[in-house]
């Protein structure tokens, strides 16, 4: 890409269109690919379901979303319905300002020029620095802090997560349960009642 071509992409990729992909990606656990290649047919706002078709297994799937999302996404796509490069229901629910597909190195640097500016940076301690593929990661993380914290039984819910990131099993769905303090701390009074004898694990 030479600079003049990521110059223009920068300028065609407007706020508004990335934050609705950054909220689809953390809101709803999206891969980055998933996301970019939503047609505005894929989205259901009546039902608050939006379709994946054929991704990384080549299976496809729905994912439920929450009424603040769905909000989101019906506030953003009467934008693109009155696009004058916008196909009908075929087009890309996420475009660049004259209707082309987002380029996945322009997005990498916008997320990158974002992390910066917010003083998100590694810590002396080593962690590595904060990915646009990360929120994918902080979305299991949370559902399963969640789960905990209302009482759920994480162990039958597991599955339903795995299914909703689209893996094929558990496996691909445990390197995204990294243990944050307060997914520990849940965990830990999860396990103290269970000594107590005030529930199962």
């Amino acid at each position: 890409m030479t600079l003049e071509s990521s110059r223009l992409g920068a300028v065609q990729f407007d706020a508004v269109t990335f934050r609705t992909l950054i909220l689809l990606l953390y809101g709803a656990g999206l891969r980055f690919s998933e996301a970019t290649g939503l047609t505005l047919a894929d989205v259901d706002l009546a039902e608050r379901v939006l379709t994946i078709r054929a991704t990384k297994f080549y299976k496809s799937r729905l994912v439920p979303i929450g009424p603040q999302l769905a909000t989101v996404l019906s506030n953003y796509m009467p934008l693109q319905r009155r696009g004058e490069h916008s196909h009908g229901e075929t087009s890309f629910l996420l475009t660049n300002r004259d209707g082309t597909p987002l380029a996945s190195s322009t997005v990498h640097d916008a997320f990158d020029a974002l992390r910066r500016i917010a003083g998100v940076h590694s810590t002396a301690g080593g962690r590595r620095i904060p990915r646009l593929h990360d929120l994918r990661h902080s979305f299991a993380v949370h559902s399963l802090t969640a789960w905990y914290r209302q009482g759920a039984d994480v162990q039958r819910l597991l599955p339903v997560l795995s299914t909703y990131l689209g893996h094929s099993n558990l496996e691909g769905t445990k390197v995204y349960l990294s243990m944050t303090p307060e997914l520990l701390q849940q965990a830990s009074l999860r396990f103290a009642r269970y000594v107590q004898g005030g529930e199962d694990a």
